[in-house]
C-alpha cells in the first residue's frame, strides 16, 4: 500500500467516526470541488474548503459516512467509492435508509491532498474518470 492511500484512509478513519476537524492531510492552496448536485463548488485554500464543508454538513442531522471501496488510480490520485446518509434539517427528509451512493477523487502530492473533488452521484464520477463500477 502506498503513502498516498494509507493518507487517504487515514483521513477517511476520521471522517467516519463524525471527526471533521482536522485539515493537516490537506495542502494550504487545496482546491476544493463539488463536481455535481444542487449547488457545485469550487474554491481554494483550507479556510475556504472547511467554510463550504461546514456549510453542508449543517445541512444534516445525523450526518453518517460509510466507505465501500479505495481505488488508488495512479502516483496522485485515489477514488474513494463513498455512501452517505442521514436526515436534512430543512426537509426532514432521511435518506438513512436509501444512502446515497457517492465519490470523492483525492489528489496527493508530497503527502498533502492538493485537490478533492467531490461526486453525489457515483456513477458520474466513474463515468468522468472512464472507469466501470
Amino acid at each position: 500500500m502506498s503513502e498516498n492511500l494509507d493518507l487517504v484512509r487515514s483521513i477517511y478513519a476520521d471522517w467516519r467516526r463524525g471527526d471533521w476537524s482536522s485539515t493537516d492531510w490537506a495542502d494550504r492552496a487545496i482546491e476544493f470541488n463539488i463536481a455535481d448536485g444542487p449547488v457545485p463548488v469550487v474554491v481554494i485554500g483550507v479556510a475556504a474548503m472547511a467554510e463550504s464543508w461546514q456549510q453542508w454538513l449543517s445541512a444534516w442531522e445525523h450526518f453518517r459516512l460509510a466507505v465501500d471501496e479505495y481505488r488508488e488510480l495512479d502516483s496522485e490520485r485515489v477514488l474513494v467509492l463513498t455512501r452517505y446518509g442521514g436526515r436534512g434539517k430543512t426537509s426532514g427528509a432521511d435518506i438513512g435508509e436509501m444512502w446515497t451512493n457517492s465519490a470523492t477523487l483525492l489528489y496527493v502530492r508530497n503527502g498533502k491532498v492538493t485537490k478533492l473533488v467531490g461526486y453525489n452521484n457515483r456513477d458520474r464520477a466513474l463515468a468522468d474518470l472512464g472507469l466501470e463500477r
